[in-house]
């Protein structure tokens, strides 16, 4: 998905005096691979005007929980806290794929000369359409989206070894990501829950912009 995704919850944010990025990924897919080094220049290269001693906090939605690793170990700066927000996990230990082998049975089929469709049209209407407050953001949101190439999927990203020995904690919407948020329990994470569907970030921008500040721990000061 695109920085679309995330402009509602960045203005809430900015509202309420944070300095917010939403770095775009969009071009991640283009070329060969692996992929997964151009996510970690597209963050680095969104925070060149931002100090370098300045501390951020890494917030990462769906499939970009797996490059949340090598993200925050590329960048020359301290990071305070990473939170996933309805994320896939990287593994514990060693390289992460990307897509299960039950996942890329599921994609294979739907690619085209190596491309997959936009995300949107791998699901049904059904699926789709309560994600979408509303026709206006639906449309921003999907003609922003990037048709990735299958081999996307089948790369592995590295989980440097570490990575999360600062404060960590997810935000789960819904099922199946239930199963994630519970992994994320496991590790001693703290967890949040704001029922939703997948893109409930568009469609409560406020609730989960106020969540995010809870788990960075501005409020509670728990960091």
């Amino acid at each position: 998905m695109g920085p679309a995704t995330w402009a509602p919850v960045a203005e809430h944010l900015t509202a309420a005096g944070h300095e917010v990025r939403v770095p775009s990924l969009l071009q991640v897919g283009i070329g060969e691979a692996p992929y997964w080094p151009r996510a970690v220049d597209a963050v680095r290269d969104d925070l060149e005007s931002i100090p370098p001693d300045r501390a951020v906090v890494l917030v990462a939605h769906s499939n970009a929980g797996l490059f949340l690793p090598v993200i925050r170990a590329g960048l020359d700066r301290p990071v305070t806290a990473s939170i996933f927000v309805d994320a896939a996990l990287p593994a514990r230990t060693g390289a992460t794929a990307v897509a299960s082998a039950q996942g890329l049975e599921f994609l294979r089929p739907l690619a085209v000369d190596g491309s997959l469709p936009q995300w949107t049209d791998w699901w049904d209407e059904g699926d789709v359409a309560p994600m979408f407050p509303d026709p206006v953001t639906r449309r921003t949101v999907v003609e922003e989206q990037p048709r990735l190439p299958l081999s996307y999927y089948e790369q592995a990203v590295p989980v440097p070894a570490d990575w999360d020995d600062h404060p960590c904690a997810y935000l789960m919407f819904g099922a199946p990501y239930d199963v994630e948020a519970e992994q994320a329990r496991e590790r001693g994470w703290q967890v949040a829950h704001l029922a939703g569907a997948h893109l409930h970030q568009i469609v409560d921008p406020a609730g989960v912009a106020r969540l995010l500040v809870e788990l960075a721990g501005y409020r509670s000061g728990a960091w």
